[in-house]
């Protein structure tokens, strides 16, 4: 009869387990962004957009600071890295 009631109880036990789910809870602000740079990655974009919406989605302003103001590079500009002498 011992046998039995072990058992019995340990079948309650691991049935218990098994039904239970995981808590839900709502994603948080980094694991939304996150899940959208995933799928903003799987869209095929060309170039150009992908970085237009990936900025959109990051809230940060795209800025090119090697380029002048008409989006051309000079040859002849001089860029000063620490560490070294020209």
């Amino acid at each position: 009869m011992n046998r039995t009631l072990v058992v019995l109880l340990l079948t309650a036990v691991l049935s218990g387990c098994a039904a239970s789910s995981p808590e839900l809870r709502p994603y948080t602000a980094d694991e939304t962004r996150e899940l959208a740079l995933e799928a903003l990655n799987r869209r095929g974009l060309s170039f150009d957009e992908y970085h237009a919406k990936k900025a959109e989605l990051l809230g940060t302003a795209q800025k090119n600071t090697a380029f002048d103001e008409h989006g051309q590079m000079s040859a002849e500009q001089v860029v000063q890295q620490p560490g070294r002498s020209s």
